[in-house]
C-alpha cells in the first residue's frame, strides 16, 4: 500500500511539473466569451470569400473531444475559405470552464448561443455537429428553425441511438476523472496517440503538442461526466418533438468507436433522415470520428449541400 501511494504522488507530482511546463501552449486561438457567469472559448476563421448572405459553419464536437477546435481543423481549414466557421467548446472542453452546471440538452443550447452572440456570431447557421451533439444540433432546429439553415452530421447521434445503450457506471466516470488528475495517463502513449485527431495524421507537429496539453487537461471533466448521465433523458425530449424539417446532410461511419455494430448504427441515422423531407446519407467506411479520416471526402460533398440549400428539395 505504501508502495502504492508513494507511486500515486510521483505521478501526481510530475504531472502538475508537466502541466506548469505546458501552460505557455495553452493560449486560446479565439475569443473568450462570459456565458452566465462562466468562460466560454468561441473559434472563428475565414470567411472572406463568403457570400453576404452565406451561413456560418457551426461546428459542434461529440461528448469527451477534449480539444474540438484541433479535432475540427483538419475538415474546417478545407471550408473556412468560402465560408465563416465558428466552433464553440462547452464548458469542460478545450479552453472554456470547467463548470458543474446542469446538462440538459436546452441548457448546453442556450450557453451555445449566448456564446456566439457575445462573440459577434450572428445566423443564419448551417450546423456540424459530431456524435452527442447531434441532439444538440436537432433540438436547435427544433425550437428556432429560422437560426439553422441545415445540419451536416459528422456521424452525428439521434434520438434513438440511445435507445438501447447502457451509459457507463458514473462511479467508473468519476474513478477514471481521478486518473486523469493524478497524472496516471500521462504514463500510457496509447492514451493520447490513439486520439483520432492524432492519429489520422491531420495535425501539424506543433497542433498535436497543444492538443496532448489541452487533453491532460480537459479529461472527464465534471460537464463531460454529467452530459453522459444526462444523454439518455435528453434523447428522449429530443425525440418526442417533431423531426425539424431543414435540409440534412448525415455521413455515417461503419459503428466503429460507439459501441453499436454497423448495422444498427447506420440503421439509426436512417431512419431519422426518412422522416426529414429534404434529406440525405452518404455512408463511410470509417470509424466514429468521420471528420478525421474522410475529411477530402466531407468537405467536398459538404460543399456540394452547402451549394444546393437555396436550391428546392428533392
Amino acid at each position: 500500500m505504501l508502495t502504492i501511494c508513494v507511486a500515486l504522488a510521483a505521478s501526481f507530482v510530475h504531472h502538475r511539473i508537466a502541466l506548469d511546463r505546458e501552460d505557455s501552449l495553452m493560449d486560446p486561438p479565439g475569443t473568450m466569451v462570459s456565458v452566465d457567469g462562466h468562460r466560454m472559448h468561441v473559434y472563428t476563421e475565414g470567411g472572406e470569400g463568403a457570400a453576404p448572405d452565406a451561413p456560418t459553419l457551426v461546428f459542434l464536437a461529440g461528448g469527451g473531444t477534449a480539444s474540438p477546435v484541433l479535432d475540427f481543423t483538419p475538415l474546417f481549414s478545407r471550408l473556412s475559405g468560402d465560408y465563416r466557421i465558428a466552433v464553440v467548446e462547452r464548458l469542460g472542453y478545450g479552453y472554456s470552464d470547467v463548470a458543474d452546471e446542469p446538462r440538459d440538452v436546452d441548457t448546453v443550447l442556450s450557453e451555445t448561443r449566448q456564446a456566439l452572440v457575445e462573440a459577434g456570431v450572428h445566423g443564419p447557421y448551417v450546423l456540424l455537429p459530431h456524435s452527442m451533439s447531434g441532439l444538440t444540433a436537432i433540438r436547435w432546429a427544433q425550437v428556432r428553425p429560422e437560426e439553422v439553415a441545415g445540419i451536416v452530421g459528422l456521424d452525428a447521434a439521434v434520438p434513438q441511438s440511445y435507445s438501447d445503450i447502457t451509459i457507463p457506471n458514473s462511479l467508473l466516470l468519476h474513478a477514471f476523472s481521478v486518473v486523469a488528475k493524478l497524472g496516471l495517463t500521462r504514463l500510457v502513449p496509447s492514451f493520447a496517440d490513439g486520439r483520432p485527431a492524432i492519429a489520422s495524421g491531420g495535425l501539424s507537429a506543433e497542433d498535436e503538442e497543444v492538443y496532448r496539453a489541452i487533453l491532460y487537461r480537459r479529461t472527464e471533466t465534471t460537464p463531460m461526466i454529467r452530459e453522459i448521465e444526462a444523454v439518455k433523458e435528453n434523447a428522449e425530449k429530443v425525440g418526442a418533438a417533431p423531426p425539424p424539417q431543414v435540409p440534412m446532410l448525415f455521413f455515417t461511419s461503419n459503428g466503429e468507436g460507439t459501441g453499436i455494430d454497423t448495422d444498427t448504427w447506420r440503421g439509426y441515422q436512417r431512419a431519422f433522415l426518412d422522416t426529414v423531407h429534404d434529406s440525405r446519407q452518404v455512408i463511410l467506411n470509417s470509424g466514429h470520428y468521420v471528420h478525421d479520416y474522410e475529411t477530402d471526402t466531407i468537405a467536398h460533398a459538404a460543399r456540394n449541400f452547402l451549394d444546393g440549400l437555396d436550391d428546392p428539395p428533392h
